[in-house]
């Protein structure tokens, strides 16, 4: 026979019990016989039934893994339901409802936690201003300076048989409007290519994407207004840097704008909360839900 035994460190046994607690506990009640449904299983006083399993079986699932799972599962739950059974006998009064309490209050939390989510969601209140992103950037600066160094560049990935490498590289460098039509008309030939050189970019991403550059040699070609040719066994690599930032330069905007606008809605979502949780006090006060008692001496 399982027996939990005294001699148990009590406090190997929190998570185990909190979560063997959470579900069986605070759900018993779906497992308590109903005359109406069919039981497959029992465990004391306490049912498994056969819609309960439908619920958890997809229709994708052949006759032999069905019944694997099922089987698994009712060994599973009255594992479960046994050994919250020799829980309850050998664990102590005061242990008991330790455990009990931290079922209840996370129970709370989840309810709360999920009804606070439904409402902030639907106020759905995700606008952000240019002028509240410019805002907060000014007043910010000095928290977004970079950790990692920012680049400006085109670039374009070629195999290594490209016919044309010559007029590629000029005309990457050059870039005037021919030049991106050209380049626009042969790029399905290109392995990869990037030619949206307003955006920064993270070197980090270059030299991921840009195999023969490295932290080691990454200050020899990423600097402003060079270009670069590399190879390497897959393929040739054409860059034209525009611009760098270095380390502990203020990031721009354009590049820091999705992390302000998340801090921005984090901080209305907090803010909304606060003022939810608050109307809700003064409205259970004024309707007499809510009231705090005097201490007496």
């Amino acid at each position: 026979m399982l027996v939990i035994k005294k001699l148990v460190d009590r406090s190997h046994l929190l998570a185990g019990l909190v979560l063997l607690l959470l579900g069986l506990v605070s759900c018993q009640g779906l497992w308590r016989e109903d005359p109406k449904k069919e039981p497959i299983a029992r465990v004391g006083e306490n049912y498994l039934y056969l819609d309960d399993l439908q619920m958890l079986l997809s229709d994708d699932m052949s006759p032999q893994d069905s019944a694997s799972y099922v089987s698994n599962y009712i060994n599973d739950w009255a594992t479960k339901q046994l050994l919250l059974s020799k829980a309850r006998i050998n664990l102590t009064e005061e242990e008991l409802e330790k455990f009990d309490l931290l079922v209840a209050n996370y129970r709370m939390d989840l309810y709360t936690r999920a009804y606070k989510e439904a409402l902030v969601e639907q106020k759905g209140d995700t606008t952000i201003s240019q002028e509240q992103l410019e805002s907060f950037y000014e007043n910010e600066k000095d928290n977004f300076r970079l950790k990692e160094k920012l680049v400006k560049l085109r670039y374009a990935e070629l195999p290594k048989q490209f016919l044309n490498l010559d007029e590629v590289i000029s005309k990457i460098q050059r870039f005037n409007e021919q030049d991106k039509q050209y380049l626009d008309s042969v790029g399905v030939q290109f392995k990869k290519l990037n030619f949206n050189d307003s955006l920064w970019v993270p070197v980090s991403r270059v030299i991921q994407e840009i195999p023969p550059i490295n932290a080691e040699n990454e200050a020899k070609y990423l600097n402003k207004s060079q270009f670069f040719q590399l190879e390497d066994s897959t393929g040739v690599y054409l860059g034209k840097v525009l611009d760098i930032l270095p380390l502990n330069e203020i990031a721009p905007l354009s590049y820091i704008k999705p992390t302000i606008r998340h801090v921005l809605l984090n901080r209305r979502k907090l803010d909304y909360l606060r003022r939810l949780e608050t109307e809700i006090i003064d409205e259970a006060t004024k309707e007499k839900e809510f009231e705090v008692y005097e201490r007496k001496n």
